[in-house]
């Protein structure tokens, strides 16, 4: 996953691996199951630069766990998310931030 994210421009800000973190804190926890929070700057920074209250969203958070032998994928979409903040400019990036998270999650399986 942070290799397709990669190639297309996104980086792994952060990283959370439950079964380790609920671990530590003595609690089992039997699925894999990973937070990663991810960015690509250039993208970041012309949201902000447009409206900071998009901070509130960022970085997008995607989701990495196995559950009946399979790994399963997913994020919340950013689409969803700056639909919040009435701005078609706005709406014009995160379209194509969703499409671009999208199509690493489809490169990574």
């Amino acid at each position: 996953m942070k290799k397709s994210l990669n190639n297309h421009n996104f980086g792994v800000l952060w990283e959370l691996n439950f079964k380790d973190k609920l671990k530590e804190k003595g609690l089992d926890f039997d699925k894999n199951f990973k937070i990663l929070e991810v960015c690509n700057p250039q993208q970041a920074k012309e949201v902000l630069e447009k409206h900071i209250e998009v901070g509130y969203f960022l970085p997008c958070k995607m989701v990495v766990y196995e559950d009946n032998n399979s790994v399963f994928i997913g994020m919340i979409k950013p689409t969803q998310l700056i639909g919040m903040v009435d701005d078609d400019q706005l709406s014009n990036i995160a379209v194509e931030v969703e499409r671009e998270l999208k199509s690493a999650i489809n490169g990574a399986k």
